[in-house]
């Protein structure tokens, strides 16, 4: 076939009052505007009418590039097809595959969750999904995903040792691929198929105090130089062993004086269910010498550098250290320390877990157990302040 165009003349073409064309033979020409632009376009009849196929525009597509393009519309057209019908298919897939991309489903489901996590939270799951997952799952269309590709990133995140990182990202991208599948944008989910392929990661236990170690700890406590904040909110911990983000959070708010009960709402909870915490006549005493400090402010325990938030998560566990008990309990240690020595004096394994606010696995009871062993939790409560006063007294 005669080529009736060279790369020399398609690049001197200039411009003319009108619109002209540049054949270059089987349909091709360059289509060429009074502003200078260059199009091809392929010129053909498909069911016995004329039609035009947008090839591109010169430079971007060579002249080289536009005759290849013409020779695989035509192989098309042997073959059946409308290569603007083609062209039209294509370009809609490639919409479908911009609107199902993996980034905007995962942004979607997180629009969706968000308003169950707590505020600190939500900082974390976004802060996950942007740095891991998203980097390298995001622009991929979720119905093609495959097992080996979520693999892929999550031994990125294992390599570096964070190995519950690792799992925390398997667990996101599960629910994520389950998101897609009910709004109907993928098939299947293929993070079961990763069972067993990611490290588990070893499982650390907080350091705690035994019953022996608790008189030497309580006169430390007792004669702590540092922040008298500090000190009672240490205080105030042992003695309501709720975790120390519950007890950070505290707001002069939930506090119920006349029943002598913090309840805190289900939205700083672990487990998201509103939690009562019996108050013993020493929990009270704390509070009321907490009044004096904080009694004006919204939070019980607030951040002694800015009033308007609450208190470090590092502030009492660095007055921990300073009383010489680095690695040999924690804040959340006292949990342990409460756990094991109310086990040990034969209280009811439930109510115990129940104060602890542990996991209810019953759906329909979790919604109701806010309130569940109430009295036994109160005469415990009590119990275990009276426990520690009489520790104190054995230094």
């Amino acid at each position: 076939m005669p080529k009736c165009l060279s790369d020399a003349s398609v690049r001197n073409a200039k411009p003319k009052a009108k619109p002209y064309k540049m054949a270059d033979g089987e349909g091709l020409f360059l289509l060429v505007s009074p502003p200078g632009s260059k199009y091809w376009r392929l010129k053909y009849f498909f069911a016995g009418k004329e039609k035009l196929l947008a090839i591109g525009v010169y430079p971007e597509v060579t002249l080289s590039d536009a005759r290849e393009r013409r020779a695989q519309a035509r192989k098309m057209l042997a073959a059946g097809h409308d290569p603007v019908v083609a062209k039209k298919e294509a370009k809609l897939k490639e919409t479908i595959k911009a609107k199902n991309a993996f980034e905007l489903i995962a942004r979607e489901w997180f629009e969706k969750r968000q308003h169950e996590l707590a505020p600190q939270s939500i900082r974390v799951v976004l802060s996950r999904l942007e740095q891991h997952i998203l980097p390298t799952l995001g622009t991929r269309p979720v119905a093609e995903i495959t097992a080996p590709e979520v693999l892929a990133m999550l031994r990125a995140v294992e390599s570096r040792g964070t190995l519950d990182t690792a799992r925390r990202l398997m667990q996101m991208c599960g629910q994520i691929f389950m998101y897609a599948i009910a709004t109907g944008r993928a098939e299947r989910n293929p993070v079961p198929d990763l069972r067993g392929a990611l490290k588990a990661p070893v499982t650390k236990h907080y350091s705690f105090l035994q019953a022996v170690d608790l008189p030497e700890f309580l006169g430390k406590l007792d004669s702590y130089d540092g922040s008298a904040l500090t000190r009672l909110a240490i205080r105030f911990l042992l003695l309501s062993f709720v975790r120390t983000n519950e007890l950070r959070g505290a707001l002069w708010s939930e506090i119920d004086w006349d029943k002598a009960e913090w309840r805190i709402p289900a939205e700083r909870m672990k487990m998201k269910e509103l939690h009562i915490v019996p108050l013993s006549n020493q929990a009270i005493a704390v509070l009321r010498q907490l009044q004096k400090i904080s009694g004006h402010r919204e939070w019980i325990f607030p951040n002694q550098h800015n009033p308007s938030t609450f208190m470090s998560e590092n502030t009492m566990l660095y007055a921990l250290y300073r009383m010489g008990y680095h690695s040999r309990t924690t804040g959340h240690g006292f949990r342990s320390t409460a756990s094991t020595i109310l086990n040990e004096h034969e209280f009811r394994a439930d109510v115990i877990e129940r104060q602890l606010a542990h996991s209810e696995r019953n759906g329909v009871r979790a919604a109701y157990n806010h309130a569940q062993y109430l009295p036994e939790r109160r005469k415990m409560m009590q119990w275990w302040a009276d426990y520690l006063d009489k520790a104190m007294k054995e230094r």
